[in-house]
């Protein structure tokens, strides 16, 4: 008898109470929680301007591309095009779409001496009612006109 009252004057002594195991109270866990959704609610503002950055890539490529088919296309009939069709570009769907482009691509004007291309956003990146608009020209000038 002496040694089973030893055991639970240790348990007693230790903290721990017979049939119970050491875990987190439900307490524990709700701040920890907490404290993980506050950290969270911190760095996803920050990850918006990363995914437009990521997705004005699309706008930058598709226009560069519409410049190489201007020039080619300049080279052979020294003028500008008017027309995607007639430089051969040829514009993947859009999310819109059921596709995946985010940028719809236009020629804006052309004429003997220049031209201006634009991609504008069919998606609001950051849901703040502003569109992301890209253009080009002639000189390979690659300017964000409206920034989302």
């Amino acid at each position: 008898m002496k040694t089973k009252n030893t055991e639970i004057e240790k348990d007693i002594l230790n903290g721990r109470k017979r049939g119970y195991l050491n875990a987190f109270s439900l307490a524990e866990l709700v701040f920890v929680l907490g404290i993980i959704a506050i950290l969270y609610m911190l760095v996803m503002p920050s990850q918006a301007g990363v995914v437009a950055q990521a997705k004005s890539l699309e706008a930058k490529s598709n226009l560069n591309q519409v410049y190489a088919l201007e020039k080619n296309y300049f080279f052979m009939y020294s003028k500008y095009s008017t027309s995607l069709s007639d430089i051969n570009f040829e514009q993947n769907r859009l999310v819109t779409e059921n596709g995946q482009s985010n940028y719809r691509i236009q020629i804006i004007e052309a004429s003997n001496s220049g031209f201006v291309a634009q991609a504008e956003s069919v998606t609001d990146f950051d849901a703040d009612g502003v569109f992301n608009v890209w253009t080009i020209n002639q000189d390979k000038e690659l300017i964000e006109t409206v920034k989302d």
